[in-house]
């Protein structure tokens, strides 16, 4: 590992997660212990963007704007190249054989074998309008021996390999690279955002034994499963947070704010676990009387629509065909996860154990409190792939010199204080009268 006392010059690396709800911006680098620090984080409402598809250029080009611009101020320092999440209910999955056959069966395997069969992967015929966004192998097969996880350096005539492979509307990826430079910065890659929660939120244990990491966000739901290791199923549900809002603003008959604010403050995703069921009041319209609502029917209408949303990730649980190898169980993550006993919901109703992720376990001491909660999984998971992709030289920084820059500004700044405009001219002006002294006007 590269020393990083050597390695001053290191890039900071800049996410940006474009929500329904939020516009999340964080900047960050690696130490030398391989921890992440995190040097800017802005984050900003997000308007135009509706169950993780932009839906208004305008709008989402000024939240991302705010919200970079946010993290350069805490990082003292201008970013251009940001790495960028998607999602949306228009990505899907599919499993997918390739085989290669090698002309010589004595020379090792190499990353060059590996790369060809994910190219071969991109030439997939799609539906019109899709593209692929990940290609990720599975297990390999070499000349019939199934099972094997990494090749590379074996021998063999035939390798074979499944893979996982993710696609997504081309004009969705086209609309969120648009607004992205707009706001005056390039797209570094293209992310599937649940991936990058993953990457924040759960342990190489959990992955290895098995589990499904469930991202309940604004407009969507998304899911994936990992077992053994390697990423068995990835989903979108499009229902996030924002129908459970929905559904107490109908519910209740209150306005939006109020609805997301009885549901933040007051809500329970369980019914059973409400024991006061104390009143919540809210001021009426323009002098009409005020609403009393009972936290126990606010629960009620909470938990029916998590419940209904469950049921999707259930089938989708099912579809995948680990239903019976989530050894880990379920991690719920976003900004859903915070309903007060979502997780024990979870539980009864699906069957399987769970618990609410997090995503400080790849962060250095020292980080900001703010950061210790879900609704920042997807973001920490892309600067991590960010990071990732600029150490293994798949995405290239211009070199900067903002020090020297800095000493220049000082230096003028410096003379232009010691010998003020107007001085200079007194001087010059002083010199030609006393060298005429005698001269008539």
């Amino acid at each position: 590992m590269m020393d990083y006392n050597q390695n001053t010059h290191q890039e900071i690396v800049v996410a940006v997660d474009i929500g329904t709800t939020k516009v999340c911006a964080v900047a960050g680098r690696k130490n030398k212990h391989g921890k992440i620090e995190i040097v800017g984080i802005g984050k900003v409402d997000s308007e135009g963007v509706m169950r993780g598809v932009v839906s208004n250029i305008e709008k989402t080009v000024r939240a991302i704007s705010d919200a970079v611009k946010a993290a350069e101020r805490a990082a003292k320092q201008e970013f251009r190249i940001v790495h960028v999440g998607i999602a949306g209910q228009h990505i899907k999955s599919l499993q997918h054989r390739g085989m290669l056959t090698r002309d010589n069966n004595h020379t090792e395997i190499d990353q060059w074998d590996i790369d060809k069969l994910i190219n071969d992967m991109h030439k997939l015929v799609l539906p019109p309008g899709d593209k692929i966004l990940h290609v990720i192998p599975q297990e390999y097969t070499i000349d019939h021996e199934q099972g094997i996880l990494d090749p590379i350096g074996m021998s063999g005539v035939r390798l074979e390999a499944n893979f996982h492979i993710i696609t997504g509307q081309i004009t969705a990826s086209q609309n969120l690279i648009k607004c992205v430079e707009r706001a005056g910065l390039e797209v570094a890659n293209l992310t599937l955002e649940p991936i990058a929660s993953a990457a924040a939120v759960l342990s190489s244990e959990e992955k290895e034994a098995g589990v499904a990491l469930v991202d309940i966000g604004g407009g969507t739901t998304d899911i994936t499963i990992f077992c053994d290791g390697i990423i068995r199923h990835t989903a979108v549900i499009p229902f996030g947070g924002n129908v459970i809002t929905k559904d107490i603003k109908e519910g209740c008959m209150v306005m939006n704010q109020q609805a997301e604010k009885l549901k933040t403050k007051f809500g329970s995703a369980l019914a059973e676990e409400v024991y006061d069921n104390r009143i919540v009041t809210i001021p009426g319209l323009k002098g009409r009387e005020p609403k009393e609502i009972s936290e126990k029917n606010l629960s009620r209408i909470i938990q029916a629509r998590v419940e209904e949303i469950l049921d999707y990730v259930v089938w989708e649980i099912r579809r995948s065909g680990f239903e019976n190898k989530l050894i880990g169980g379920i991690v719920l993550t976003g900004g859903g996860s915070l309903l007060n006993h979502i997780d024990k919901l979870t539980e009864y109703h699906t069957g399987i154990s769970c618990r609410i992720g997090v995503p400080i376990e790849h962060l250095a001491h020292g980080y900001a409190e703010q950061l210790s909660s879900p609704i920042f999984s997807t973001a920490i998971g892309l600067l991590m792939k960010g990071i990732q992709d600029v150490e293994d030289g798949k995405v290239v920084y211009e070199e900067k010199e903002p020090l020297q820059d800095q000493e220049e500004g000082a230096e003028l700044y410096a003379n232009a204080n010691a010998q003020p405009w107007y001085e200079s001219i007194f001087k010059k002006t002083k010199e030609w009268f006393e060298a005429e002294p005698d001269s008539e006007f």
